[in-house]
């Protein structure tokens, strides 16, 4: 009977997503089983995975191994040694199930290696420590040329990232762009990340390498609050500063302006310190708003068991529920209410808007100030540079002048945030209730909440009634 082999194939980066070179060694490796008498039964794929980043976890690695000890395949063909492991512990793992299970084959296609003997074991060692030496000189080597490269403001290469051009990363891919500027207008409206995420895992938007796969919070929120979109050249995830203390400038087009920018950035800040670990999900507009009649409970929102498409029941009730505290005597269909909510809403902020208009386009009154800090430390910089001072002098005065400064560029990036989400939530006053309705529920909360602090939901008596707006009653703020 053939042995059952598995295929194991790697390569580090793939920035097409076309698996060329992987499918290049599967028929290799395919070629070798064949000439070895040996039965090919799964091919285990880590396509654009690195085996030297410890923080790295090869999936179909993994499993390769889970599925050797467990004796589903009896050996292993790679095309070689160092797709398999570039970490000598990757390695010992290897080795340790070919200690348990001595019949397991083992071939590359490049060399002759074969850890199931000792000779072998002890080539492999050698060679991964080479390869793993290898890759730390290759990774000493980048990483001092892309700090050079950040330092003079220009790109490392790699995949353009989401809101620049595939085919030129210094200019902006317009419909990315819209996109990013659209769900910073939404966050700083009140909507969740969680809801863009899958606004654009529908829409195909964020992340077009991830293919079919989930779309992680995290990622999203990086490209909202990215500082390359305001121009600024980052290294290792943090903005670099020049020796004149101003962020570096990246050579490329930015989405954001400053202000822009900062605002999402503190919105986004300012709601983690808000809420810490809370789901902030909400299915239905006056959840945690509307309240009971008769018990002055909160009352929330919950699906009809009983609706399907198309019928005449209702989707969902606002119910005063026992189980919340309440009296569980009130009751009311949701959707009424939220049309009745909506409307009476757009028009109190129309009314309001006709008095008073809100500037959105004011400026930050300390820029002069803030100016003149980053001036005053650039100037003590230079002072020590030139051996006006000295460096114990500098680090006398630098530390006031920088907390002076963060301490402005804090301020001016709340300022811009109120600005920018008061313009955000003025947008709802032209809106139809339709309009409206269509929007986030995050959203929609927010709109309320402007002009409302809840709403009372009174009891309607027994027996099937016509909607009465009546027992609807807002309070306004």
């Amino acid at each position: 009977m053939a042995r059952r082999v598995g295929i194991y194939t790697r390569i580090s980066r793939d920035d097409e997503g076309e698996a060329l070179g992987v499918a290049r060694q599967q028929q290799d490796c395919e070629r070798l089983a064949d000439l070895r008498s040996w039965q090919a039964v799964k091919v285990y794929e880590d396509n654009d995975v690195s085996a030297f980043k410890r923080n790295v976890v090869r999936e179909e690695f993994e499993l390769m191994l889970k599925d050797l000890r467990a004796g589903l395949i009896d050996g292993i063909v790679a095309y070689d040694l160092d797709r398999l492991a570039r970490q000598p512990r990757d390695l010992e793992r290897l080795i340790e199930i070919y200690d348990e299970r001595p019949r397991l084959e083992f071939a590359t296609v490049t060399n002759d290696i074969n850890i199931g003997t000792p000779d072998g074991r002890t080539m492999a060692r050698i060679m991964v420590a080479f390869a793993n030496k290898s890759s730390h000189d290759a990774s000493r080597r980048i990483q001092r040329k892309h700090l050079e490269l950040a330092q003079q403001g220009k790109d490392s290469g790699g995949p353009a990232p989401y809101g620049w051009q595939k085919d030129d990363r210094t200019k902006v891919d317009p419909e990315a762009a819209k996109a990013i500027r659209e769900a910073q207008r939404e966050i700083l409206a009140g909507v969740r990340i969680g809801t863009i995420r899958t606004r654009w895992q529908e829409q195909g938007l964020g992340n077009p390498r991830a293919g079919t796969k989930r779309m992680a919070h995290h990622h999203v929120e990086h490209i909202l609050t990215n500082p390359r979109l305001v121009g600024y050249r980052t290294y290792h995830g943090e903005i670099l500063y020049g020796e004149d203390g101003q962020p570096v400038r990246g050579e490329w087009e930015p989405i954001n302006t400053l202000d822009e920018w900062e605002a999402v950035c503190a919105a986004i800040a300012e709601r983690k310190q808000k809420h810490p670990g809370k789901m902030l999900a909400r299915k239905y507009l006056l959840s945690g708003i509307a309240r009971c009649g008769l018990c002055k409970t909160k009352i929330r929102g919950q699906v009809n068991q009983k609706w399907q498409p198309g019928s005449k029941a209702a989707r969902f009730t606002y119910q005063c529920s026992v189980v919340n505290g309440g009296c569980g005597k009130v009751g009311r269909v949701g959707d009424p209410v939220d049309k009745l909510i909506a409307q009476l809403v757009l028009e109190e902020q129309r009314a309001r808007a006709a008095v008073t208009e809100v500037p959105f386009d004011q400026r930050w009154p300390k820029d002069a100030e803030l100016e003149q800090v980053n001036e005053d430390i650039a100037q003590l910089v230079e002072a020590e540079r030139s051996k006006q001072i000295t460096v114990a002098t500098l680090l006398q005065l630098l530390p006031a002048k920088e907390r002076e400064r963060d301490e402005l560029k804090l301020e001016r990036a709340r300022f811009y945030k109120e600005q920018k989400q008061a313009e955000a939530k003025g947008e709802a006053r032209n809106m139809t209730v339709d309009e409206f309705l269509a929007l986030p529920v995050e959203r929609q909360q927010e709109i309320v909440l402007h002009s409302l602090s809840a709403v009372i939901i009174h009891p309607a008596g027994r027996g099937r009634r016509k909607f009465d707006p009546s027992l609807i009653e807002p309070v306004w703020r």
